[in-house]
């Protein structure tokens, strides 16, 4: 138990020098077209030394915030900012998926048509119907990775609050802050690691295993190569499923930030009490709510 505690102080002590060796140093891990540093990427991009790195971020920026909350806020508005705008930006995939779906009906039912071939800018790009249809599934998972923390942002997940709701304002605060460090963070953490490797297994070959070392890993980069999965599950059909694995990665990122965003969040509100409940918070509003801002701004107004 005394050598974890002592590997943890060390490995902490050392995260402020492996991220400034990281910042001068971005060709080393930063230039794809040289094997060694994709594998440093690939190594680094799911190590401890990345987690120790993170962990001393969020450390430094939450004791700052104790001192200067209204920098702990700007941090908030910006993560919950940012999954706004990927969330709004993706939500359209939806309009995507439904034009995209009518159009394949329409193409197969009536005017019996073999494929579908696009080319805006010149380049001609065919496929058939059967690889449009499976696509939608693409169009799905976009929705769903990219969407998940704009709708907690949102407030739209389904909560059971048997306990939750019955409790005071700032033990409500105290169970979020509690929920995002023991819960969220280690459950989306455990994901990623997995996520990463399994991403990784499809765009290159050798398959890069998560229990290696970073010297064999320099070894190994000799015959590491490309080799971005294109099998599809009809002979026909959609062949970019390595797609799905960047999308669970992107996935557990933007929680793993939104989980920062829910404790620095929580923390704030029980400090400053229920009158700073929602404080900061952009969220779409619509149908009765939306009609009630527009009458009030036009009352203010008038």
């Amino acid at each position: 138990m005394l050598d974890m505690i002592l590997w943890a102080i060390i490995e902490l002590a050392m995260a402020p020098v492996n991220i400034v060796t990281a910042l001068i140093n971005p060709g080393s891990w930063l230039d794809w077209s040289n094997p060694e540093s994709l594998s440093r990427f690939i190594y680094y991009g799911a190590s401890v030394e990345l987690f120790f790195a993170l962990f001393f971020i969020f450390s430094i920026v939450t004791i700052v915030g104790f001192f200067r909350r209204q920098f702990l806020w700007g941090c908030v508005r910006v993560l919950e900012g940012f999954a706004n705008a990927i969330g709004r930006t993706a939500a359209w995939i939806g309009l995507l998926m439904v034009l995209q779906q009518v159009m394949i009906v329409f193409l197969q039912r009536i005017f019996r048509v073999p494929d579908i071939s696009f080319g805006p800018f010149g380049i001609t790009f065919t496929q058939d119907l059967s690889w449009w249809a499976e696509e939608l599934k693409l169009y799905n998972a976009i929705v769903v990775t990219l969407c998940v923390t704009y709708t907690f942002v949102q407030g739209g997940h389904v909560r059971v609050d048997l306990v939750y709701s019955a409790v005071k304002f700032r033990t409500k605060k105290v169970l979020d802050m509690l929920g995002s460090v023991f819960f969220m963070l280690p459950v989306v953490t455990l994901t990623y690691l997995y996520a990463w490797f399994f991403m990784w297994r499809h765009l290159v070959v050798p398959n890069p295993s998560a229990s290696g070392t970073l010297e064999r890993m320099l070894m190994q980069s000799r015959a590491l190569r490309w080799n971005v999965e294109t099998i599809g599950f009809s002979p026909n059909g959609f062949n970019a499923y390595f797609l799905f694995k960047v999308l669970i990665v992107a996935y557990c990122v933007l929680v793993f930030l939104q989980a920062w965003s829910m404790f620095w969040r929580s923390y704030l509100e029980w400090k400053e009490g229920e009158a700073s409940a929602g404080k900061y918070l952009d969220r779409d509003v619509q149908g009765d709510e939306a009609q009630e801002l527009e009458h009030a701004t036009h009352s203010g107004s008038t």
